[in-house]
């Protein structure tokens, strides 16, 4: 059994997760320049075993497309194209950013490191992939 990767996809950096082998916990893996992404996830996935893709998909509160939805939608073909025999499922990713940075404070993480955006969006594929196993039960 592969693992289950998350991404939270930005424009300039993408935020990973990785389930363990067991598909049980969902765990911060990474933070790459979008550009070496997939490159990231072709070396990652020869070395662990990727079962499937999560992806955030960003939405506003009324549920509507965001100005990041269609970028987002970009990726998912690039990794259609990279990754055709893996599923991609897309989860709402609201809040996740906010919901990171809460879990950093609580987690007693000294603000300097709170302010580097890759420790934040690392987190938000964690939470991302979370949501998504825990929508599995």
């Amino acid at each position: 059994m592969g693992r289950i990767l998350a991404i939270d996809f930005g424009t300039k950096r993408t935020g990973l997760a990785v389930t363990d082998p067991l598909q049980i916990i969902a765990t911060p893996l990474e933070t790459v320049r979008t550009f070496q992404a997939i490159d990231f996830l072709k070396n990652y996935q020869q070395t662990e075993g990727i079962d499937e893709f999560v992806i955030g998909m960003p939405k506003d509160l009324m549920n509507k497309d965001t100005d990041s939805t269609a970028s987002v939608r970009s990726f998912i073909n690039l990794l259609k194209k990279n990754f055709p025999d893996h599923q991609i499922h897309q989860v709402d990713e609201r809040f996740t950013s906010k919901l990171a940075m809460d879990a950093m404070i609580r987690g007693g993480m000294k603000k300097k490191d709170r302010q580097k955006k890759e420790n934040v969006d690392k987190l938000s594929a964690a939470i991302i992939l979370q949501s998504y196993l825990e929508s599995r039960l």
